[in-house]
């Protein structure tokens, strides 16, 4: 099992600068990637946005995207995935995400009452069916499109895209759609657990989820936490002390690297859960510390 880790940059709202700062230390530290996530009502830069700007200026880093497909034109949508894959020569790694449920959220994306999974299906059935070159005849409550072919199409065939959640619904959903899952704020039992729940609605499907595509976001910090952060942790895992899914420097990142991967993930995001003041000293102690589990 191919084990590999990318780094994220927390919650920081990186700029131009401090963007590139962030993944050329990322790409000269040796780890296989970077991953930014769409949070819509924030002030983080647009994923998409973001890893153009890094895909002109890396060579070797895969650039992942935790993107909110929910509130986007989907015939736009295919288009500017397609090109990212294009101008990145097929470096883009994808997880479509349905929000995280910030107050004005919903009304941003146009989503009073529009179930969110239901939504996050329907417009990734009509990429996948754009990027692999079908003309689309579609029509639902929220889109029509008639004759419509793709504006432009990936360099990796397919693309795939993988899927978040840790409910049942979600985890069954990705059995059914998608193409692996990376989960976040679950703990080692929990996450064998939803990896098994995938595998059998992948069966049940009819399918087979690459048993290499469950991977998992692992926020950290080096020295003990905020106590804003663990309140934010709690407020979102009331039933498990945060402590179980923050890793609490090097020795803890460790350990609880090590007992996922025996959960059955090999693919990581480690993301920091306090400020960053030098990305090149960051990654290099993630180096020292996690990077000869890479395989």
């Amino acid at each position: 099992m191919k084990i590999r880790f990318a780094v994220a940059p927390g919650n920081a709202a990186l700029a131009d600068g401090d963007l590139l700062a962030f993944s050329s230390a990322i790409e000269a530290g040796g780890f296989d990637g970077i991953w930014l996530s769409d949070v819509p009502v924030a002030p983080v830069i647009d994923p998409l946005l973001g890893l153009a700007l890094v895909a002109g200026q890396t060579k070797r880093l895969r650039l992942g995207a935790n993107v909110v497909p929910l509130g986007r034109n989907p015939f736009l949508l295919a288009k500017e995935l397609a090109q990212l894959d294009q101008i990145s020569h097929g470096r883009l790694l994808l997880s479509f995400v349905t929000g995280i449920g910030q107050p004005g959220e919903r009304e941003v994306l146009g989503l009073r009452a529009a179930g969110r999974g239901e939504v996050l299906e329907e417009v990734l059935a009509l990429l996948r069916a754009w990027w692999g070159g079908e003309t689309v005849d579609h029509t639902s409550e929220r889109w029509s499109f008639t004759s419509l072919e793709a504006a432009a199409r990936p360099v990796q065939d397919p693309l795939e895209v993988w899927l978040g959640g840790r409910g049942p619904k979600a985890l069954e959903r990705v059995g059914r759609v998608a193409d692996g899952w990376l989960g976040a704020q679950v703990t080692p039992h929990e996450a064998r657990a939803a990896r098994e729940r995938i595998q059998a609605s992948a069966e049940n499907a009819g399918r087979e989820i690459d048993p290499e595509h469950f991977g998992l976001s692992i926020a950290y910090t080096r020295a003990p936490p905020d106590p804003d952060l663990l309140r934010t942790l709690t407020s979102r895992r009331p039933d498990i002390d945060p402590l179980t899914i923050l890793p609490v420097g090097a020795t803890a990142l460790r350990s609880a690297i090590h007992d996922y991967v025996e959960a059955g993930l090999s693919k990581f995001v480690i993301r920091p859960g306090a400020a960053v003041d030098s990305w090149v000293d960051e990654s290099e102690w993630l180096a020292d510390t996690i990077l000869d589990l890479q395989t």
